[in-house]
């Protein structure tokens, strides 16, 4: 089991994306994602988004709010708790990352985009700001067999 955390940087109506291309062997190869990563020993939801927003942009986060977890299962790549955060405040020059690819990408575009289903559902919990949930995603694959928010199957 895997703790992570996620964020989804906003300016200008637009989320700081990070189109997995890099690696080969990686869960979210060619999926577009916020920036985030696992966390290191010893480490919070808030320790682990800070260094990894830093590591993979260059950007400084200095304000973030906590919007929820979200419990991955997978039959391929486990189980996983992802701790997600917004901002829309930071400093820094954004650089280039190995993992992937970053990019400015307009709200309303990203269902177009390849991006997990599942985000679909937190995305549009984020755009109706919705107080703090838990989501639950389970997989088969790379289809999403069901959804639980709140202890409530979608």
């Amino acid at each position: 089991m895997r703790n992570t955390s996620l964020c989804y940087m906003e300016h200008g109506g637009s989320y700081l994306m990070l189109h997995r291309v890099k690696k080969t062997v990686d869960e979210n190869k060619d999926k577009w994602i916020g920036i985030g990563g696992k966390f290191e020993e010893g480490e919070s939801p808030e320790d682990c988004v800070l260094r990894e927003v830093r590591e993979e942009t260059g950007l400084t986060l200095r304000s973030w709010r906590y919007r929820g977890i979200v419990t991955f299962v997978s039959d391929e790549w486990g189980t996983e708790y992802m701790h997600l955060f917004t901002s829309d405040d930071f400093t820094g020059t954004l650089r280039e990352c190995d993992e992937g690819v970053l990019e400015w990408i307009e709200k309303e575009k990203l269902p177009s985009l390849p991006i997990w289903e599942g985000d679909k559902i937190f995305l549009r919990l984020l755009d109706t700001d919705e107080p703090f949930f838990s989501l639950k995603l389970c997989y088969r694959g790379d289809r999403l067999d069901s959804a639980v928010l709140n202890g409530k199957k979608l």
